[in-house]
């Protein structure tokens, strides 16, 4: 049984290594054909024998096995491998047999591999109830990278190798955010102990002790990212780059390291040892490197040390170190991590913190006072840093260069802190500095010139290789600015300190930066402006948070160091004598000095050495500025320092004599007119105090001072020679000046000119035959040769400058002091005269040397050319006439003027710049002139009819050459045409149908000389009009560059219709009649279009009189339209000698037609006349006459109210009543004949009589405006029947003629081609089916194709609104309702098209069939327009308000609404739906909406304001809605039929807008009309009611006063 599952289990395990990385294999089932996934689970065993197992289980039964079997498996795998060392047995079969995990469970009886995961390896200790030990062998595996030893640095020195170690530690303590950060280092002269408190390590997959020893697999690589961006210094320590400074750094200290390790949750140490020579010895080879490891227990000062339970320990053994300084090693890691030991907190506080605790031999790093940082820091100035912050990117990713991570980074930061360095108390701080370093061991080799002005780090880690000179941004001492001096000494006191994030790259050794790293390089070339346009990494400068050019910066730059200089240096407080102090001195500028305040000291001690006015010095040279080629001696005269004894930042220079230079002109003290001191250096130097700090200054003993004395008066030069040809040959130089002959232009020069500087003695000297160097004064004087030319041609200026040479004093075959001038090929006696050689030497006493050269001109003869006279003359012609003489010399080679042989016969051509001939002449005559050097030709006439091709320039090009010499000039000139000879009007017949008030809007006058050419642009040009207004202030015209007068819109016709007009030229200087023409207005007349009634009643109207204008033709001229806003005003005028009729009242034309809506008549019969005449054209007029009669007599129908027979009877009694006598008391009134009561009866019977009247008059008053009002009545309604009539007739003869202008048209015809052209489309079918009248109960409530059911007027707008439709909607099939549209397809219960109806059989049936979709639009489904349509419109277009600008006004431009802009056929016109909507507001404005038409894209750009649904332009624009153009150009085939409106339809349309007009009017009158009447009405009732209740009420009272009135005597 336990054989059984020993087999069993060992296929279920394997010792492959190689596959431990395999994901989990996979099995193929055949039976099921399906994919089953094995799970393999890895475990490294520890043996109680000190050995390790690797080993597979794979697919264990149930997830599950007993401990036995899994120890046989182990046995089994222990077995196979063997051990390379005899170890103890172990007792496989022991009771006690357990396996041990990572927490120190005991397993022992089985094991669950549910709490394992496929991926990892795990490791398992096998007890077998033995102690076994705590080193394991080959328990670890390091195998990849082993020959990364080949790349092992070969100078790696021991802070470097210790500080990667650091490095590690320094990156695991970082994560511990809140709690102690502990680095302890321990060294002696056995061991070397780095500690730290970090999170610890184990056997796990991430966080595995093998990284640390395994080259290549660093645990912090992938954290670099991090490291980008953030705060400086930038303390985030991913160093983690290349895996391997763990292993290499300790294998370089020592030979035998263990690394021991602990998490918090663990409970064991993790150990791993590294063997220098076990590990070499498997290096090259097929052996894997196999470490060994461990588990042991954490000792009581571990956990003392990292109470939190988590550490990494390294300990190094057998030491490679010889000795070991503790204190400067503390000094140099103080160095490397200073920022993590000490720096300033990033917030407000301020305060110096300690990001970690650092130990050395339990010394706290942060109380070690040196280091060169701290020496630095403590040496600097109290004032403001100057800080720059850089942020790098890459222009080109391939210009990264790959460094050991996954990928470059694409960019990187940088900040720049310089320090300033100040001189104090006349010595340099950074002298003091390295002396510092060198007391306390930690010197470096160099000094004040070659210090490092640049140190770097790497996010906060000190590269201590990375010692750059400085910066280019650093290096002032070439600029040129203000005080430059001051600045060239005070740039190399700054120190900067550069920090740098994870974008730069260090080496592998992380002691300097990536030397070709793009980052690199553009860190070290700031401020290098020769690489700034040409670099592969931008940089961009930042500075207190603002981003500022490297201009700006440096300028901020030299500013700071002038602000540091003025408060920290301290160059010398005082000198060793009194001073003289001088305010404000005058020359600055010379003495170098910026302060207002100097004190002049004779006596200075300087680098522990006196210094004394009228001390002889010898200034070395380079040592400033001004000291370049030699050493210089002088005497010391004064030593200046600026500003007061203590004041800080001033300058010391001292005054110097050059030797040379005599007393007279040194540097003077003397005082001024105020009796203040006062300095004026003259011909001395002021010097800075530096070229004494830097040793470049020494003092001169007597004798050497002498001796320059006397070299100088050896030196002094007395003249100037020439060598000769002899000496020449000796100096192998051919050839020499030809001063004694005379040469031929052309004559070249010797390549070299050799001068010498003479002595003074050399004067009474013989000359020798050979050169003698004796003869030859030294100097370091520039020579200087002047060559200058006096030409013999006139053409030249008498004296002119040739050329300049300088040369400096050289040496050739041993002789010094040679001037030679390296002449040829630049001097070459090209011009014939004297050619000047003047050889001289500035700021010498040595006299100059001058001699001549004579050159004639060659007698070949090159070229022609006109004489200097002529050369710049402008030559100006007119056609006609001559040109002035021209004068013509010959030329050799060299441009020097020769003569001619004889005389050529000379022809002239004047051409074009393209070469085009305007003429040519042979008649010209031609004599020669000074001495045969000169011809001149004369009598060249010009005649031409090609003027127009060189206008309006009028250049041409005047040739003169000759038949028999091959020799020709040419001159530029300008022939400009003749005088005006005559004209030709264009267009010819622009005298044709001329009409009052219009304006001849085109005419042109081309203006000609006698031969042909348009004339001169300004020529006048005076115009004679008759009939015609000249819109100019003047009758003068000019002529324009085209030789033409535009008379276009200027001549308006001033006379009216019949009369004659003319239009004369004349010329402006001659008056000379160049041009007349005559012609005549078009004929008018004037009649009446409404039919006036022969008889009228009198007091009556004429009323909707229309009066029309026609032509000769009788056709209404539709033009005469009254323009209110113009100046053109079109109106009637009536007038009657019988009658006042007003004249002053005008009627307006429209279209030709004028409208009076009422003419009055006179009362009396009779014949009435009346005259209409035109307001500005009373020759335009007509009589009417019309026969006036007597109204009827009114006759009152029933409804007027009538008196009765007794008020009749009443009425008429009146009139004969007699007041009686009246008798009452207080109850009754009694009729007498009493005279007393006479009276009073008369007022009674007066005050009842007055009442009576009164109603009576009323009633009947009332009565007789009810009869006028229902007699107008009657005529109105009459007038409204007369035009309801005229109106109908009118629409039907519109509607007549609109039957033959669409539905039938050509263009109509072709497109329904067009689209029965489309085959297999929906809507060639319906085209076809609806022409076929068998197919009419298919077709019936199929209406049509979009495209074919409207037309329009141009073809713009055809073409732009098939555009803006589509061509798909162009061919969309129109249905009434949904039902017909569903009628056209069929499908099956699957969705499939039914081929068999619909569409698609009536296709079928027509030889073809349908292929893709189409659109089918309802006339009943789709939303209709809401609005009103003009019902007087046959057309019924939609009553749409114009779009608005927010001024209020309509945009310009706008043409209307494309809806309405669309025509229906008349077959069409009375297409409705059920709810009565036609074609226009259901089809139409479906598809276009309220799209607006505009005539150019530019208006319709300008309204884009009031564009809410789209629009078009004529010219091709689309707006589909806000914010969406279309843009491009189509040309569509399939559009709306184009059909041209006709005059005589327009004529229908106006005539019926005009009686629409009139019936509003006369339905308005009627309504007015009723209301008068109503209300007439109503007063009538009123008054006969009262009327009738006065006679009830009075009636027998005033029938008794009538009886006693009758009965009375």
């Amino acid at each position: 049984m336990a054989s059984g599952n020993k087999s069993s289990a060992s296929k279920r395990a394997s010792s492959d290594d190689n596959d431990s990385t395999r994901p989990h294999k996979v099995k193929k089932m055949k039976c099921l054909d399906l994919i089953l996934v094995e799970k393999v689970y890895k475990f490294r065993v520890l043996l109680p024998n000190s050995d390790c197992v690797t080993m597979r289980v794979v697919d264990p039964p149930n997830n599950q096995m007993p401990v036995v079997v899994f120890a046989d498996l182990v046995k089994e795998e222990y077995e196979r491998v063997g051990s390379r060392i005899r170890r103890r047995e172990i007792d496989w079969d022991s009771p006690d047999l357990c396996l041990i995990d990572r927490f120190e469970n005991h397993i022992k009886d089985v094991i669950c591999f549910e709490i394992y995961e496929t991926d990892k390896v795990y490791t398992l200790r096998l007890n077998d109830g033995s102690n076994g030990d705590e080193v394991y062998e080959n328990m670890w595996d390091l195998t990849p990278d082993v020959e990364l030893l080949s790349e092992l640095p070969q100078e790696y020195a021991f802070e470097s190798a210790l500080a990667d170690l650091i490095d590690n530690s320094l990156q695991a303590v970082w994560s511990n955010s809140n709690k102690r950060r502990l680095i302890s280092v321990d060294l002696s002269e056995d061991k070397i102990s780095i500690f730290d408190n970090g999170p610890g390590m184990d056997d796990s997959e991430d966080n595995s002790i093998v990284k640390w020893g395994k080259m290549g697999s660093s645990l912090h690589r992938s954290y670099r990212g991090r490291a980008i961006g953030g705060k400086p210094p930038y303390l985030k320590p991913f160093f983690g780059m290349f895996g391997y400074g763990g292993p290499i750094s300790s294998m370089h200290l020592a030979s035998h390291t263990i690394v021991s390790s602990k998490t918090k949750n663990s409970k064991k140490v993790y150990t791993l040892h590294l063997r220098r020579d076990a590990l070499l010895s498997s290096s090259g080879s097929d052996k894997t490197w196999q470490a060994p490891g461990g588990l042991r227990d954490p000792s009581e000062n571990e956990m003392k040390l990292a109470p939190d339970g988590s550490f990494t320990k390294v300990e190094m053994f057998q030491m490679k170190m010889r000795s070991l300084n503790v204190a400067h090693l503390q000094s140099k890691l103080k160095d490397i991590y200073f920022p993590y030991i000490q720096c300033d907190d990033n917030t407000k506080t301020g305060k110096t913190i300690t990001p970690i605790e650092f130990q050395v031999n339990g010394i706290d790093l942060a109380e070690v006072e040196g280091g060169e940082v701290a020496i630095t820091n403590l040496n600097s100035c109290h004032g403001p840093h100057f800080v720059l912050q850089l942020h790098f990117t890459s222009n080109q990713e391939v210009h990264l260069q790959k460094s050991p991570s996954k990928g470059a980074s694409q960019e990187a930061n940088a900040r720049l802190k310089f320090v300033y360095l100040p001189i104090v108390q006349g010595k340099e701080n950074i002298d003091r500095i390295l002396e510092k370093l060198e007391a306390e061991g930690c010197g470096v080799a160099e000094t004040f010139e070659s210090f490092s002005r640049a140190s770097i780090r790497c996010l906060g880690r000190l590269l201590p290789d990375a010692r750059w000179a400085w910066l280019p941004f650093m290096d002032l001492k070439q600029r040129k600015v203000d005080r430059a001096q001051i600045l060239k000494t005070c740039c190399s006191r700054v120190k900067c300190f550069i920090e740098t994030d994870g974008g730069f790259y260090p080496t592998p050794s992380k002691t300097d930066l990536s030397h070709h790293h793009c980052y690199t390089t553009a860190l070290k070339n700031f401020g290098q402006k020769s690489l700034e346009k040409d670099r592969d990494v931008n940089v961009e400068i930042f500075k207190d948070g603002k981003k500022l050019s490297l201009q700006q910066v440096e300028k901020q730059y030299q500013d700071w160091i002038f602000q540091m200089h003025n408060l920290y240096d301290e160059e010398s407080d005082c000198g060793e004598d009194e001073p003289v102090i001088i305010i404000n001195p005058s020359n600055k500028k010379q003495l170098v000095i910026s302060s207002d305040v100097i004190r002049v000291h004779r006596h200075i001690r300087r680098k522990g050495k006196s210094w004394r006015s009228g001390q002889k010095i010898k200034v070395l040279k380079g040592a400033c500025s001004g000291v370049y080629k030699n050493n210089i001696y002088c005497v010391l005269e004064y030593i200046l320092l600026e500003g007061f004894q203590g004041d800080a930042g001033g300058e010391t220079r001292i005054i110097c004599r050059q030797l040379g230079i005599s007393d007279e002109k040194g540097c003077l003290i003397f005082e001024d007119e105020d009796g203040n001191p006062a300095i004026d250096i003259r011909e001395s130097k002021s010097l800075p105090i530096s070229i004494i700090d830097t040793g470049k200054c020494l003092s001169v003993e007597t004798a050497e001072w002498i001796s320059q004395l006397e070299k100088r008066q050896k030196k002094i030069p007395s003249s100037i020679d020439i060598l000769s040809a002899s000496h020449c040959e000796e100096l192998e130089v051919e050839g020499s000046l030809p001063f004694d002959a005379v040469v031929t232009a052309g004559h070249a020069s010797p390549e070299e000119v050799i001068a010498v500087v003479r002595p003074a003695s050399y004067g009474s000297v013989a000359v020798s035959e050979k050169l003698d160097q004796k003869h030859i004064a030294v100097t370091d004087l520039d020579m200087v040769l002047e060559i200058k030319l006096n030409a013999e041609d006139k053409d030249l200026q008498k004296t002119s400058h040739v050329h300049s040479f300088r040369a400096s004093p050289s040496s050739r075959k041993g002789f010094r002091g040679l001037y030679i001038f390296s002449v040829n090929p630049k001097l070459i006696f090209e011009k014939a005269g004297e050619y000047t050689f003047s050889f001289h030497i500035k700021e010498s006493d040595c006299s100059s040397y001058v001699n001549s050269v004579r050159v004639k001109a060659q007698s070949q003869v090159m070229r022609w050319a006109l004489v200097s006279d002529m050369q710049h003359a402008k030559l100006s012609v007119r056609v006609g006439s001559h040109f002035p003489p021209i004068s013509i010399a010959c030329y050799d080679v060299y441009e020097n003027r020769t003569s001619f042989r004889h005389v050529p016969k000379l022809i002239a051509k004047v051409s074009t710049k393209q070469g085009v001939i305007l003429f040519q002449s042979e008649t010209l005559k031609s004599h020669l002139l000074s001495k045969c050097s000169v011809i001149t030709a004369e009598n060249i006439l010009v005649k031409s009819s090609e003027v127009d091709l060189i206008r309006p320039g009028y250049e041409a090009q005047l040739t003169i050459c000759s038949k028999d010499e091959p020799f020709d000039v040419s001159v530029p000139c300008k022939v400009l045409p003749g005088s005006i000879d005559h004209l030709n009007a264009k267009p010819k017949d622009f005298m044709k149908h001329l009409l009052p008030g219009n304006v001849v809007q085109e005419l042109k006058l081309e203006v000609f000389d006698a031969y042909g050419n348009h004339v001169k642009q300004g020529s006048d040009l005076s115009l004679g009009v008759d009939g015609f207004h000249f819109q100019q202030k003047t009758n003068i015209v000019q002529v324009d560059d085209h030789g033409r007068v535009d008379l276009s819109g200027l001549l308006k016709v001033s006379k009216g219709y019949g009369e004659s007009v003319s239009l004369s030229v004349f010329s402006s200087k001659s008056n000379k009649l160049l041009f007349k023409v005559k012609s005549q207005i078009e004929k008018r007349m004037l009649r009446v279009a409404t039919k006036i009634p022969e008889k009228c009643c009198a007091g009556s109207q004429l009323e909707d009189v229309v009066f029309e204008i026609v032509n000769s033709d009788g056709v209404v001229d539709e033009t005469i339209d009254d323009n209110e806003k113009g100046d053109m005003s079109h109106s009637l005028v009536l007038k009657s000698d019988s009658t006042d009729m007003d004249d002053t009242v005008k009627y307006s034309f429209r279209h030709g037609c004028c409208t009076v809506r009422t003419i009055q008549l006179p009362e009396i019969e009779g014949s009435f006349s009346f005259r209409a005449a035109h307001s500005r054209f009373p020759k335009l007029n007509m009589t009417i006459t019309v026969l006036v009669e007597t109204a009827p007599e009114i006759v009152y129908e029933s409804s007027q109210p009538q008196c009765t027979a007794e008020e009749i009877s009443l009425q008429n009694n009146l009139s004969g009543f007699r007041i009686p006598k009246v008798e009452h008391d207080d109850n009754a009134m009694v009729l007498g004949p009493s005279p007393d009561s006479a009276k009073s009866i008369g007022n009674l019977v007066k005050s009842l009589y007055d009442e009576r009247k009164e109603l009576e008059d009323k009633f009947l008053q009332d009565g007789r405006r009810i009869g006028e009002h229902e007699q107008k009545l009657k005529t109105f309604h009459a007038q409204r029947l007369e035009y309801e009539k005229a109106l109908s007739e009118l629409q039907a003869s519109l509607e007549a003629n609109s039957n033959g202008d669409s539905s039938n048209s050509p263009k109509k015809e072709r497109m329904l081609g067009e689209i029965e052209s489309r085959a297999h489309t929906a809507a060639s079918v319906v085209c076809k089916v609806l022409k076929d009248k068998k197919y009419h109960d298919f077709s019936k409530d199929i209406l049509g194709v979009v495209a074919l059911l409207g037309s329009v007027e141009t073809n713009e707008l055809a073409r732009i609104l098939t555009e803006f439709l589509g061509e798909e909607q162009m061919l969309g099939v129109v249905c009434k309702s949904y039902k017909a549209a569903h009628n056209l397809e069929t499908c099956d219960v699957h969705g499939n098209v039914n081929c068999s109806t619909g569409l698609q059989a009536l296709a079928s049936a027509l030889g073809t069939s349908l292929d893709g979709r189409y659109s089918v639009i309802c006339l009943e489904d789709v939303r209709p327009y809401e609005g009103e349509c003009d019902s007087g419109d046959p057309q019924r277009r939609l009553l749409l308000s114009d779009p608005t600008l927010p001024n209020g006004k309509t945009p310009p431009g706008f043409s209307g609404y494309a809806v309405n802009m669309i025509y229906l056929d008349a077959n069409q016109l009375y297409t409705r739906t059920s709810g009565g909507k036609g074609l226009r507001e259901t089809l139409f404005y479906h598809l276009l909406g309220e799209v607006q038409v505009y005539r150019t894209r530019e208006t319709m750009r300008k309204a884009l304001e009031c564009i809410h649904h789209g629009a078009v332009s004529l010219d091709g624009g689309i707006v589909r809605k806000t914010g969406v153009i279309s843009l491009g150009c189509g040309k569509p085939s399939i559009h709306f039929p184009v059909v041209a409106p006709q005059s005589q339809n327009s004529r229908y349309q106006r005539m019926i807008d005009a009686k629409k007009s009139m019936l509003r009017t006369i339905n308005d009158q009627l309504d007015k009309e009723n209301e008068l009447y109503d209300e007439t009405l109503k007063k009538f009732e009123k008054s006969k009611n009262k009327y009738a209740k006065f006679l009830d009420a009075k009636a027998s009272l005033l029938q008794q006063f009538n009886d006693s009135a009758w009965n009375s005597p």
